[in-house]
């Protein structure tokens, strides 16, 4: 007898039906074709014990599985839970009259319970597409998959549910997610805000720019003067996810598997700090079966790396591209996928080796020319594509010891989110820009326009302080979001000046 049972693939952000054709005829043996990679292969082991641990016959006949297409590779034990109903169904133990209703997927456990699985929500999202009145997964997956509205989530946790389903002797409840209840109710919920640091007002006001104008920014102090507690509180002043934003990077951190155990929807912006050992497939995405990198968890988000001088040097040189394009496309020889890649990336570093160079009370300890040896692991390039040089000092003890909060993350927030609607109505004719910092060199000039005035204070800077040339039109659209900070529809003399004074990796002779 042939049944077919429906499943589905995940390759980059979306998901692709599968169709699973269980065929028992006279013979034996198990065949499973349809390019199945070592996991799904294995699957028949799995399904034959959770089969017998609860009591359903297992034919000794011949048995072919066909998945397909059959030129797509499949991957991964989420196929488990389809192959079994398939099977049951080839040998009339289930009722094969509803299996083209469902998208079914799950991995199976020996004694028939399911285990979670990666990709529910662009699982649901493609079985809507295809109008299937409903998606059997496992129990911890249902959630995410529930915000997906006009398919019925089933969260099952064993074989028998999904058959008595079936065959109609047990009525399961979909799962069901208000969206935007649960958009709404932890939009604001910060995990870290700037009322908890002490001093610092230059910094804060640094990464206020960077979350105004989308701007990469890099903070050069030595160690302890907080660079990295700085960096964490950046996603808090950034703008709230939209519903857009949240489902797509919902979506992402779905596929790579991470999503927290029974959560629906990521309202927060992520934050993503890799260690400086990380590779560069880690980063960007990739591997045999292509998997996001840090880069896409960052998506929407912060990608902080802390100790920038201390990764390897081809690590950071891949950053180059997706900085530009904001997404990462990753070819094999048999096909590609493209993963988004729309983050602010923060940087830090120590201003040398020992950490103490241009320290206010401490001796740098490094030799000649090692500062600038150090400085140099980070390629022009990159250098090229963060806007806002930083330099962070350690805070005194008087600042410490003060008992008064700073102003807090979401009042700074209101006036980021000002400025970014100034931008949206400034680009809004203008595909693939929403911030200052995408602004490319004909944007700068039509938008970053100064007057003489202006010219002449950036000529004087970029002669005295030795500015390289790629310093200019960063300076420009740094100014440009410091005006919109203001409310200013020109750029000021009072903006170009602070937006010079973030150019200091800049200078020549920086590093002695």
């Amino acid at each position: 007898m042939l049944v077919k049972t429906y499943g589905s693939a995940v390759f980059g952000v979306d998901a692709i039906t599968i169709t699973i054709e269980v065929n028992v005829t006279t013979g034996t043996q198990f065949f499973l074709v349809g390019l199945p990679d070592s996991a799904v292969k294995e699957s028949a082991f799995r399904v034959e014990a959770a089969l017998k641990h609860n009591d359903y016959f297992v034919t000794r006949k011949k048995v072919v599985v066909n998945m397909a297409p059959a030129d797509i590779r499949k991957e991964g034990s989420a196929f488990d839970l389809p192959i079994a109903i398939g099977m049951l169904a080839a040998t009339e133990q289930v009722e094969a009259a509803a299996l083209g209703d469902y998208i079914i997927m799950g991995e199976l456990s020996l004694d028939g319970s399911l285990r979670p699985i990666k990709g529910g929500l662009p699982i649901a999202i493609q079985a809507r597409k295809e109008e299937f009145k409903g998606l059997i997964i496992p129990k911890q997956n249902a959630r995410e998959a529930a915000i997906v509205s006009g398919v019925a989530v089933y969260g099952v946790e064993h074989i028998n549910e999904v058959v008595g389903l079936l065959n109609g002797t047990t009525t399961l409840t979909p799962e069901v997610v208000h969206t935007r209840d649960e958009f709404f109710s932890n939009l604001n919920n910060l995990s870290a805000d700037f009322n908890e640091v002490k001093g610092q007002e230059n910094i804060k006001r640094a990464l206020e720019i960077a979350a105004a104008g989308g701007h990469n920014v890099i903070l050069v102090g030595p160690p302890g003067a907080g660079k990295t507690m700085l960096a964490k509180r950046l996603p808090s002043i950034l703008p709230p996810l939209n519903l857009h934003e949240a489902l797509e990077t919902t979506k992402i951190h779905s596929v790579a598997g991470i999503l927290p155990k029974e959560s629906a929807l990521i309202t927060q912006r992520p934050f993503r700090s890799p260690h400086h050992t990380v590779s560069d497939v880690a980063l960007v995405g990739g591997g045999s079966f292509p998997q996001p990198g840090e880069i896409s968890l960052a998506h929407n988000g912060v990608l902080f790396l802390d100790e920038l001088p201390e990764f390897k040097r081809t690590v950071l040189e891949v950053l180059r591209q997706p900085l530009e394009e904001r997404h990462v496309t990753i070819s094999r020889a048999r096909f590609s996928v493209t993963y988004p890649a729309s983050l602010m990336l923060v940087a830090s570093m120590n201003p040398c080796p020992c950490g103490y160079y241009n320290h206010p009370e401490k001796e740098c300890v490094c030799s000649p020319g090692v500062v600038q040896r150090y400085l140099n692991r980070i390629s022009g390039p990159l250098l090229d594509r963060i806007d806002l040089h930083v330099e962070v000092v350690p805070v005194s003890f008087d600042e410490l010891s003060k008992e008064h909060k700073s102003e807090s993350s979401l009042n700074i927030r209101k006036r980021v989110e000002a400025a970014r609607q100034i931008q949206e109505e400034r680009f809004k004719e203008t595909k693939g820009i929403f911030a200052n910092a995408q602004m490319a060199t004909r944007e700068v000039r039509k938008v970053c326009q100064i007057n003489t005035a202006g010219q002449n204070l950036l000529k004087t800077a970029m002669t005295k302080l030795n500015l390289s040339a790629r310093a200019y039109d960063r300076i420009l659209k740094v100014s440009r979001t410091i005006a919109d900070l203001a409310t200013s529809d020109d750029i000021k003399i009072e903006h170009l000046a602070e937006a010079i004074q973030y150019r200091s990796l800049d200078r020549e002779n920086w590093a002695g």
